[in-house]
């Protein structure tokens, strides 16, 4: 019972031994192969891949930061990301990269908050450029003292990518080119250093493999890569967020990477004078970002003739000239933020696709666009003060005819201006096609003048306007030369009761009834008669004017015969201008005859009215009834008129 107790023993502990044993060789092997390979995708910035986690060597992070002194902010399959890296802790770090030889399965690698000195820095980079790794973070590097020459080994590397960003150097004499040239010499794909203050970098030694550089927000001034014919393979330079100034001699830095395609500029000083030296590209230049410079019209001297997208945001530029420019390869062009007062024309820019000039001082887009840029398939214009006009409306109606795409419509396209339709909408403003139809308009207004015209002439015509106007102007002649001639005389003396005015064809009424009946029965009457009163040698419209202003009254003997006479007509339109000059009650109208409504002239629409509002003697036929009618006449001429003895015609005993 005891032996067996005691083999039943033995055989568990073998066991137990040959279990510590057997899980002691796999973490071995998960310690030496803890990482499979990253895809070549790996983004550049450092961030890491979501995908699944193997147990780490250490699983309590505890006993991590106790062993070696940093923390573990990510381990996975493809990437190890590791903060808090100090002089204290850095030999274990090597110590652990050295592990990770070409062919493990670690791939990319990020430092953050390291603070280390200068020998430590170069030999954390030589394990590295030895290792697996390919892409290569570190954020926040400070406290790089000592900085001597180094004699970097590249040769052997998996490397492809370095990025640094937030480097912060504590060592204030030491040699640049010690600093720089470990990293203009470097045989990788692509390397970002931002944010670090930089102030220059050096043209490599020999050919570069680099084909991604990216300063960003550093110190960097014009004459960077001048002369230098190293970079080329290069294919994108970002130099955002730097100190240069002058646009030519940034295209001619360009001018030896033969196969840069993508050059950032923005956020610059760059100015152009159009006095300076010829710019010259790098002729594989394709995309060219200069938004946020100081650049004005003239940077159009000075651009890569084979670019195909080009920004000029936030610049100073207000109109590109016509023939200024000769990019017949252009696609895109970003003109935002400037000052441009209308549209460019495309007569340089023939292949252009895509325009965006939103938020400069347009007041009025040119319609002439649309015939100048064929190719144009998108257009951003919003944000602009725009003047609603008939302008603005030809221009939005041939946008809809061409097909352009108007981005940000209609939100972004308001009415500035007149103040009344501010806000409006673009698509909400309307205005009627002859209001904005100049040649509608003018063809209108002279058919509305026409008519306007026919009318007055016709009224002229049937009313007789001319010889009224001709018949003032003899009134006011005449007034004018009684005045001239004789101004003591100008107070009018009434001579003669009433003037008499007939035709010639009723003449034998006038001088067989009329006359002898007043001036020969009861009273003293004067009349007035033409044949017997009028002055010779003057004008007859002159006699006229001075008979009737010197009569009391003034009798019309009224018959068909009447309204046919010329005469008879001026003496009507003499006295009835009295009647309105002196508001006097002195018109005594006879009718002798009926007179039939049709054969009065049109002209005598006085004559009309007169009759219609004023009452009139009528001459009876019944003799028993001419009595009445003469006392009636007596009655309407009774007034004392001074005689030539002093005495008053008219007075009675």
């Amino acid at each position: 019972m005891t032996e067996n107790m005691r083999s039943l023993r033995n055989i568990f502990l073998y066991k137990c031994l040959f279990a510590l044993t057997f899980w002691n060789h796999i973490s071995l092997s998960m310690a030496n192969e803890l990482f499979k390979s990253v895809p070549n995708d790996f983004p550049e910035d450092g961030s890491d891949k979501k995908i699944k986690s193997l147990p780490l060597l250490y699983t309590n992070s505890h006993q991590s930061k106790d062993n070696f002194d940093w923390v573990v902010i990510q381990n996975i399959t493809e990437s190890l990301s590791l903060s808090e890296i100090t002089n204290d802790n850095v030999k274990k770090l090597v110590a652990l990269l050295s592990n990770f030889r070409q062919g493990s399965r670690l791939q990319n690698l990020t430092l953050t908050n390291m603070s280390v000195d200068w020998n430590a820095l170069t030999e954390v980079f030589q394990t590295v450029w030895h290792s697996s790794i390919e892409y290569f973070n570190i954020n926040s590097l400070t406290q790089l003292s000592d900085i001597e020459r180094y004699d970097f080994d590249y040769s052997g590397t998996s490397m492809k990518a370095l990025t640094i960003k937030k480097v912060l150097i504590t060592d204030l004499y030491f040699s640049q080119d010690d600093l720089y040239k470990m990293f203009a010499d470097m045989n990788i794909a692509a390397l970002t250093i931002a944010e670090s203050e930089m102030i220059h970098m050096l043209c490599p030694l020999s050919n570069s493999p680099f084909k991604y550089l990216n300063f960003l927000k550093n110190d960097l001034t014009d004459l960077l890569f001048q002369n230098c014919d190293k970079l080329v393979q290069l294919d994108t330079l970002i130099l955002q967020k730097n100190k240069f100034e002058s646009l030519s001699k940034v295209s001619f830095m360009t001018s030896r990477m033969k196969l840069l395609q993508y050059l950032d500029m923005s956020n610059n000083l760059l100015s152009h004078d159009a006095a300076d030296v010829q710019c010259r590209w790098a002729e594989s230049l394709t995309e060219l970002d200069l938004s946020s410079n100081q650049l004005t019209d003239s940077v159009f001297e000075c651009l890569p003739v084979n670019i195909k997208k080009l920004n000029l945001q936030n610049n100073q530029i207000t109109s590109v000239a016509k023939g200024m420019a000769e990019l017949k390869s252009l696609e895109e062009l970003n003109l935002a933020s400037n000052r441009l007062a209308d549209l460019p024309g495309c007569s340089g820019f023939m292949s252009l696709e895509f325009l965006n000039v939103e938020m400069n001082l347009i007041l009025t887009p040119s319609a002439d666009f649309f015939q100048s840029c064929l190719r144009v398939k998108e257009l951003q214009a919003g944000h602009n003060p725009f003047k609603c006009s008939c302008e603005l409306q030809d221009f939005i109606r041939l946008e809809r005819q061409s097909g352009v795409k108007l981005s940000d419509w209609p939100e972004a396209y308001v009415c500035e201006y007149p103040e009344d339709l501010r806000g409006t909408q673009l698509k909400d403003f309307h205005l009627t096609e002859l209001a904005c139809n100049t040649t509608l308009l003018l063809v209108t207004a002279l058919l509305l003048t026409l008519v306007l015209v026919a009318v007055v002439a016709f009224l002229c015509i049937y009313l007789d306007v001319p010889w009224y106007v001709q018949m003032t102007w003899q009134w006011t002649q005449t007034k004018r030369r009684a005045w001239h001639n004789h101004p003591e005389e100008q107070e009018t003396v009434l001579q003669f009761h009433a003037f008499i005015s007939y035709s010639e064809r009723d003449s034998l009424w006038v001088k067989n009834e009329l006359i002898p009946n007043l001036e020969k029965g009861e009273g003293c009457v004067q009349l007035c008669q033409h044949e017997r009163n009028f002055i010779p040698g003057k004008s007859i419209v002159e006699n006229i004017i001075n008979c009737i202003e010197k009569s009391y009254k003034s009798i019309f003997v009224l018959s068909p015969n009447f309204v046919q006479s010329e005469w008879c007509h001026y003496e009507l339109y003499f006295a009835h201008h009295k009647l309105f000059s002196e508001n006097s009650n002195s018109l005594i109208l006879i009718l002798l005859e009926p007179i039939p409504q049709y054969i009065v002239p049109a002209r005598y629409h006085k004559l009309k009215a007169l009759m219609a509002k004023r009452t009139y003697l009528e001459w009876p036929k019944e003799r028993s009834k001419r009595a009445l009618f003469w006392a009636n006449l007596r009655a309407a001429i009774s007034i004392n008129l001074p005689m030539a003895d002093g005495q008053w015609c008219g007075e009675t005993d």
